[in-house]
C-alpha cells in the first residue's frame, strides 16, 4: 500500500462517521446521504495531492460535503432537511436557513420564488459585497482564500459579508413573512 493510499484510508476511517452524520442531518433520504458521502471521498482521492494541509483535510471534507449537498439540491436530485441550528462549531450556511422543501405543498414554486428573490436581492448589493457573499456562501471559499484572490484584508471581507447579509435579510424578510403566513393557512 502506498503512503498516499494509507493516508487516504486513515482520513476516511477517521472522518467517515462524523461526515456521514453531517450529511444525513441535511438530506432527507439515507441513499442520498450515502451517494454524497461517496462523492466526497471520491473527490478526496482525486484531489488529495492538491490539498494544501493534511491537518485541514477535515474542514475541507465538510466544505466539499456542503457544496455537494447544495449542488444536488439545485439540480433537484436531493431533498434537503432544514436544520434548526448548525452543528456545533460550524458557521451557519445558506442551505441551513432555506425552508424545507418537503414540508410545503408548493415546493417547486416556493423554491423558485426564494431563489429568484435571492438573486434580485444579490443584484441590489454593491459589487464588492455581492462578490464576497457569493464566494463564501456559494463557492464555499474561506475568507482567507477570498483574501488571497481579491487582495483585500480578511476584516474588510468580513465587514462586506456582514453588510451583504443584513441587506439580504432585510430584502427577503417580507417574502419569508408571506411564506410563513401562507404555510399557516
Amino acid at each position: 500500500m502506498s503512503q498516499q493510499t494509507a493516508a487516504i484510508t486513515k482520513i476516511v476511517v477517521r472522518e467517515r462517521d462524523r461526515l456521514r452524520s453531517f450529511i444525513r442531518h441535511r438530506v432527507r433520504l439515507e441513499e442520498d446521504a450515502d451517494d454524497i458521502l461517496q462523492d466526497v471521498f471520491q473527490q478526496l482521492v482525486t484531489s488529495f495531492e492538491t490539498i494544501e494541509s493534511i491537518e485541514r483535510v477535515g474542514a475541507w471534507l465538510f466544505q466539499v460535503a456542503r457544496n455537494k449537498i447544495i449542488d444536488r439540491a439545485r439540480r433537484g436530485r436531493v431533498d434537503t432537511v432544514t436544520v434548526s441550528s448548525p452543528v456545533e462549531g460550524e458557521d451557519l450556511q445558506l442551505i441551513d436557513i432555506l425552508p424545507d422543501p418537503a414540508t410545503t405543498r408548493k415546493y417547486p414554486h416556493l423554491r423558485e420564488v426564494i431563489f429568484e428573490a435571492l438573486e434580485e436581492a444579490l443584484l441590489e448589493l454593491p459589487d464588492n459585497q455581492r462578490e464576497v457573499f457569493v464566494m463564501h456562501e456559494f463557492d464555499g471559499l474561506s475568507f482567507n482564500d477570498i483574501a488571497a484572490r481579491t487582495g483585500d484584508g480578511v476584516n474588510t471581507l468580513l465587514a462586506r459579508k456582514r453588510y451583504a447579509v443584513i441587506h439580504l435579510r432585510d430584502a427577503l424578510n417580507d417574502l419569508y413573512e408571506d411564506l410563513l403566513a401562507s404555510e399557516s393557512e
